[in-house]
């Protein structure tokens, strides 16, 4: 059980000494504990899991003592740390195994977003959904580049964590925000040519959650 005070538990984790290891030790048994009812819903996290999630997040909360600024308990703050620690463990995992060339394709090979299209679309929506879709896979196939579009579809057709596409491609989360917006710019330039305006996107995929990833893909409304 947790008996430190706030105050108690900074001193103890910032003064090297067996104070300071048994302080350790004793966080990290805690976050196990408190991971192990934040992620009681993941069928597939093992003890193993939460020892190494536990082991990351100790260094992170330690680094990041000087942030903390008494509002909540210390341990419910190191606490958040663990869970957002898990999560971003979770999500790498989940894409660990899947090809990042992998893209959403039609069976006669074109590129369609099949997870904006609306549910139950009418006939007008059905129009301008094949006038979006054809527009879109010509701008991706002719105006992106290779790594443009290999991330646009990594990041924001299948969902895959900045941070794990960019490690895939061998660079960094700005670098790979700079290619993103670049890809977005193309696509917009090409659209709009094509008489498509942002708005006309977004109603023509516009359905529930569906709009909200459109906003993402395209940039928001214009």
């Amino acid at each position: 059980m947790d008996t430190r005070t706030n105050e108690e538990w900074l001193v103890a984790l910032r003064e090297p000494g067996p104070e300071r290891q048994a302080a350790l030790a004793d966080l990290q048994r805690l976050l196990v504990r408190g991971l192990s009812f934040a992620l009681n819903t993941f069928d597939d996290v093992r003890d193993s899991d939460l020892d190494d999630f536990s082991q990351v997040a100790v260094l992170k909360i330690v680094d990041a003592l000087d942030t903390f600024r008494g509002e909540s308990r210390f341990l419910t703050w190191a606490t958040k740390i663990a869970v957002r620690v898990a999560y971003t463990e979770l999500r790498r995992a989940r894409w660990r195994d899947v090809p990042l060339q992998t893209t959403v394709d039609t069976p006669d090979g074109e590129f369609i977003p099949q997870i904006y299209l609306s549910s139950a679309p009418g006939p007008e929506q059905v129009t301008l959904q094949r006038d979006v879709v054809t527009a879109l896979n010509q701008a991706i196939a002719e105006d992106l580049t290779d790594k443009q579009r290999q991330a646009l579809v990594a990041v924001v057709l299948q969902g895959m964590p900045l941070e794990e596409v960019a490690r895939r491609m061998d660079s960094n989360r700005n670098a790979l925000y700079k290619l993103l917006h670049d890809a977005r710019q193309r696509l917009r330039r090409r659209l709009l040519e094509r008489g498509l305006s942002a708005e006309e996107i977004l109603d023509a995929f516009a359905d529930g959650e569906t709009e909200n990833a459109n906003e993402a893909a395209f940039g928001g409304k214009r």
